[in-house]
């Protein structure tokens, strides 16, 4: 871990699922930080608690699907967002995230930097994480 890198969490109970991507997808990336540069890893630690109470807008909790293909043909699997929301929750604000960094070399090491939670409790109370509120 460099020094530079801080910690911070976000509790995503009741905040719409692209507020809370785009922020942490900058943070992750370094882009709150005035020495940022696309092609440095500078980006902070994001730790989100609570993903299971996230809002979707509108009708996305029926009419929403995750989409993803296991290989073999003929292997595309489909999952609404209700429920995936009630087997991974956490997976829902990752792909969120993810989609919102750009495919290079970097994505892997900003991607790193986000860990997930579905409940309130969270392993990184050493890091002493500040609060950031969106």
């Amino acid at each position: 871990m460099n020094a530079s890198e801080k910690w911070f969490i976000i509790d995503a109970e009741g905040v719409v699922l692209g507020q809370i991507a785009t922020k942490v997808a900058d943070y992750v990336r370094g882009k709150h930080k005035p020495d940022w540069h696309p092609s440095l890893n500078c980006g902070d630690h994001v730790v989100i608690i609570n993903a299971e109470k996230v809002v979707l807008t509108g009708a996305k909790e029926t009419k929403k699907d995750y989409i993803r293909h296991t290989g073999f043909r003929g292997g595309i699997k489909m999952k609404a967002a209700g429920k995936m929301r009630t087997e991974h929750p956490e997976r829902m604000i990752e792909l969120a995230v993810t989609g919102m960094i750009p495919r290079n070399r970097i994505r892997q090491y900003a991607v790193e930097k986000m860990h997930v939670y579905a409940g309130s409790e969270h392993p990184h109370n050493g890091q002493n994480p500040k609060t950031l509120t969106i």
